[in-house]
């Protein structure tokens, strides 16, 4: 199969979790996203931390196997050739991570109370899961074109990123956001162990990743 940017897989992994590209707005961008979560806290929001931490932990899992394609394969359904401040697997960079750990929190914020009302006939759980993910998947066609992103097959694009992988990520945030406390916390923790594990065996251990 003939790929769109076979040469972006060689730039990533040139630069992979290279530590001579980081800048200090990335200690910047940490203390940010920490007062984004501290502030939760202090209001005693714990279903948007909930959703914010279910979103973040399937992203992390999303990213590890998108880096295992890489490695059976020879490439990954999506890469990150540069223009990041740190490369932490082949298709993630410190930027986009920390934006992922806030984004289900910003998608609870347009929940409606009430979890069986409607928007234009939708279920609003429903509707904020197929708006958000709608509305990142249409952010990576221009970032595509940039050079801080690439789709490296050539049936890999919005649509497959729209069903794969932002409807899984605003589904865990929005839907955890209602379960009972020991159900995120369930949830959460056992994704957290799953991806702790992979990062350790497939990164650390085999060195895959």
């Amino acid at each position: 199969m003939e790929l769109i940017h076979p040469e972006v897989t060689g730039q990533a992994l040139a630069i992979l979790r290279s530590l001579d590209l980081i800048e200090g707005f990335d200690i910047t961008l940490l203390m940010l996203v920490l007062y984004v979560h501290f502030n939760e806290v202090s209001k005693k929001n714990f279903n948007g931390i909930a959703a914010a931490m279910s979103l973040y932990m399937v992203h992390w899992l999303v990213e590890i196997i998108n880096a295992l394609i890489q490695h059976f394969s020879g490439h990954a359904l999506w890469t990150v050739p540069g223009h990041t401040t740190y490369l932490i697997l082949v298709g993630v960079g410190i930027e986009i991570s920390l934006m992922f750990s806030i984004a289900g929190l910003v998608a609870s914020k347009q929940l409606l109370d009430d979890p069986k009302a409607k928007i234009l006939g939708i279920n609003n759980r429903l509707f904020v899961v197929l708006a958000n993910a709608a509305f990142f998947s249409l952010c990576e066609i221009p970032l595509e074109k940039s050079p801080h992103f690439a789709w490296v097959y050539p049936w890999w694009g919005a649509l497959p990123v729209f069903v794969t992988v932002y409807i899984p990520f605003l589904c865990a945030a929005i839907y955890s956001y209602d379960w009972p406390r020991e159900k995120q916390k369930r949830f959460i923790g056992t994704l957290l162990v799953i991806n702790a594990s992979a990062l350790l065996v497939f990164g650390g251990l085999l060195g895959w990743i």
